[in-house]
């Protein structure tokens, strides 16, 4: 299973089944959608503000170079990735000193934080998950820093009690909970915790009948899943860092699979799987519903997919053999559950848009599969098997269609959607008759369904009241032209009766990689936005995979540029159809979309008024060296391959500098973010700082106790959307008019 680099949702985190391993957290041109009328406001203000002079901190240049086949690159910054020596946390310390000076002389900045923290204070709940005749959700009352866990009986009327309380994690809000599964007897939780951002979690079991803590205690856990099985779980950890290592900088190696049994210690663990001849790749266990059969993944941090082997756990005599049913590590595979003696597999083999096939374990040869789903014209973005079907998830021009068929593939019905935007949910076990999943869209706040699987009906179970109204907005969807004539789509929002006279603000945000799709969902902060008549545009850039394999392909090493050029493409778009200019476009990414941010605008200063790369990858050279980066290897390329460097070298962030007047920049990263370093952003607002030649601030905001982006508080995200959109309308010359 490949980690991707995506950031945490704007908002409330989507919902999934609590069975989901933690791992899958990880990874950065129809008619109208929904129309949805908000109070008349003024138009904001297109005087000018004069920008403050800034004095950057000082940043030392050395002479460290490094030689890549036969070419010589120099790395003058490279001591800003000692994370924790005095001179990098000075110049931290300084460079946030310039940050929030500049930020705090905006005059709207107060009334934007204000804002947005009224908009913010409303419900937010996840699907429940069905489980022993209760249901089990998280919710956040409005302002809580994280989302608390409830369970209630599944019967009309029952009241929810708290089970997890994340905020009483730490003081300060910010550890979060990082997943939970429920034993199938229904009698312990096992649940991840992660601190400050980071991904490393401990696990902690808590008895469901007394909801008391176990003195269990599971360290140096990242990217696992929890298998339960008999009296205890499987899960995956890496050993602890040796004396004096960075555990948030330092390379991970060697992913192992243990067995841990309720009420023991971490040590007395049995080790289930490791290859001790090869140090990169990911092994991620899971159990099947009817606890038949452990699913091993494997990853050999090299090619794009995973293999599964499995083992028959009912089998004594062959307890500790593995059938392999998927040989490569080309493609992506899941087992998704067991159906007449047979294990069901999601994968794109011979399927670049996915399908479903089931394997018999005593015949697994590819002759003997029969296909279950077989490849449609859409990508089948996910499934579920649960009450004795198989919900299907496909995408449909970025945006969800669901179906239901039978577990022998029968096509039954298609579940009817209140819009055209993004579900998701739909888990549970093969005797539920129900199911909950969730709905959003750009201007449909995050609604969550019950669905009955027999009549095919769904109803409300929870929805949400925000102080917007969504009414108000319209969203259309385009095909535009990139630069070798394919057609991109991207969804265009804003409010009704916007004119066209290229001069709205306009914030263009994007992803392109790892085979993740950007699909319609509800940000209250980008409403913000909305609401004092910014445009959003959010295109599907290829690298994403909103087609399938061959789309997610189009964007990968060595076609990593088609994903830049589909960005300059969008914004072109937009300038051309005339919803803004060069002066009033912001670009925006995060993650792998901060890669994408950063490449851009050294191709093309002149594009925006303002970028906002988020905890990006800047360094396309060194990426691999740092904490799990090596993973990231299928998409990007190495540089230990001579042409894949030279494309590395092409489009780096870092590396492709030059003096120019760039457009107004924020850097944004953390302390604590261990997927991306922060070192990527020091090194290229270091640089950035030196080589621009214009007017417009570079500026770098880093969050201290926090990470990625997975679990910040609320708090963080309303302090960091404040000075997002105050930095936005300042470098525009925008004065808005904020309610």
């Amino acid at each position: 299973m490949k980690l991707p680099l995506i950031l945490a949702a704007l908002a409330a985190a989507p919902a999934c089944r609590a069975t989901s391993p933690t791992a899958q957290n990880t990874r950065p041109g129809r008619a109208p959608l929904t129309e949805m009328k908000i109070p008349e406001r003024a138009e904001p203000s297109r005087a000018s503000l004069p920008p403050p002079a800034l004095k950057y901190p000082a940043a030392r240049r050395t002479a460290q170079t490094d030689t890549y086949h036969g070419t010589a690159v120099p790395d003058p910054y490279r001591w800003l990735e000692s994370l924790d020596t005095p001179e990098t946390k000075s110049w931290v310390t300084a460079e946030n000193e310039v940050t929030f000076g500049y930020l705090g002389q905006i005059p709207f900045r107060d009334k934007i934080r204000d804002r947005l923290t009224k908009m913010w204070d409303f419900e937010r709940y996840s699907a429940p998950v069905a489980d022993g005749g209760n249901l089990y959700f998280s919710k956040n009352d409005g302002l809580q820093n994280q989302a608390v866990v409830y369970v209630q009986a599944d019967t009309p009327g029952a009241k929810p009690e708290v089970l997890l309380d994340p905020n009483k994690f730490s003081a300060d809000g910010t550890t979060a909970l990082a997943g939970y599964a429920i034993s199938n007897d229904h009698r312990y939780l096992a649940y991840a915790t992660s601190g400050g951002g980071s991904d490393w979690q401990k696990v902690y079991v808590m008895d469901l009948k007394t909801r008391q803590l176990l003195p269990d205690l599971l360290e140096w856990v990242k990217v696992s899943g929890f298998g339960w099985a008999g009296n205890g779980f499987y899960y995956s950890r890496y050993d602890a860092p040796k004396t004096g290592e960075n555990s948030l900088a330092g390379k991970n190696e060697f992913h192992k699979v243990y067995y841990h049994k309720v009420g023991t210690a971490q040590t007395a663990d049995r080790l289930v799987y490791e290859d001790s001849k090869t140090a990169l790749g990911f092994r991620i266990a899971d159990v099947t519903e009817d606890e038949q059969f452990l699913v091993l993944s494997l990853t050999d941090g090299i090619a794009d997919g995973n293999r599964l082997q499995i083992r028959d756990l009912t089998d004594t005599k062959q307890a500790a053999a593995w059938t392999t049913i998927m040989p490569s590590y080309e493609f992506n595979n899941s087992v998704i559950g067991t159906a007449a003696g047979r294990v069901l597999v999601y994968t794109n083999y011979r399927a670049p848009r996915y399908r479903v096939v089931a394997i018999d374990p005593k015949s697994p040869a590819e002759a003997n599969w029969k296909t279950v789903i077989a490849e449609g014209k859409n990508k089948l973005e996910s499934i579920n098997q649960v009450g004795g079907r198989l919900v299907a998830d496909y995408l449909v021009d970025a945006s969800t269609q669901v179906k239901v068929f039978t577990e022998a593939g029968k096509f039954l019905h298609t579940v009817q959607l209140p819009a055209i935007g993004t579900a998701g949910g739909f888990g549970g076990k093969k005797t539920d008759q129900a199911v909950y999943y969730s709905f959003t869209s750009f201007t449909y706040p995050t609604t969550i369904y019950k669905y009955d699987l027999a009549s095919n009906a769904s109803t409300v179970f929870q929805a949400p009241k925000v102080d917007v109204n969504p009414a108000d907005y319209v969203t259309t969807q385009v095909f535009y032209p990139s630069t070798d004539g394919t057609k991109i789509p991207m969804f265009i929002t804003h409010k009704k009766g916007v004119a066209l006279d290229g001069k709205n603000p306009t914030y263009l945000y994007a992803y392109g990689g790892f085979n993740v799709s950007l699909t319609p969902g509800f940000s209250i902060a980008r409403m913000l936005w909305l609401e004092n008549g910014g445009v959003l545009a959010i295109p599907n850039l290829r690298g994403g995979g909103e087609y399938g394999e061959d789309w997610h392909k189009a964007g990968m090493t060595p076609n990593k540029q088609n994903v830049f050029n589909d960005f300059i493409a969008a914004a072109e778009y937009l300038k051309t159809n005339r919803y803004t200019d060069a002066d009033h476009l912001a670009i925006a990414g995060g993650s792998n979309g901060g890669l994408l941010v950063g490449a851009t605008m050294t191709q093309r200063p002149d594009l925006a008024r303002v970028a906002l790369p988020a905890v990006g990858v800047m360094d396309m050279l060194r990426y691999q060296t740092f904490t799990i980066g090596w993973n990231w290897a299928p998409e990007y390329g190495t540089v230990a391959d001579k042409g894949q460097f030279e494309s590395l070298l092409k489009y780096s962030p870092l590396h492709n500098l030059r003096p120019a007047a760039y457009p107004a920049t924020m850097v944004t990263t953390a302390d604590h973010d261990d997927r991306v370093v922060p070192a990527h952003s020091f090194k290229f607002a270091a640089a950035l700082q030196a080589a621009n030649t214009g007017p417009r601030p570079q500026l770098i905001r880093i969050d201290v106790n926090a990470g990625h982006g997975a679990g910040k508080s609320t708090k963080l995200q309303i302090q960091e959307w404040a000075d997002v959109w105050s930095f936005c309308y300042a470098s525009m010359g925008v004065v808005p008019a904020v309610k």
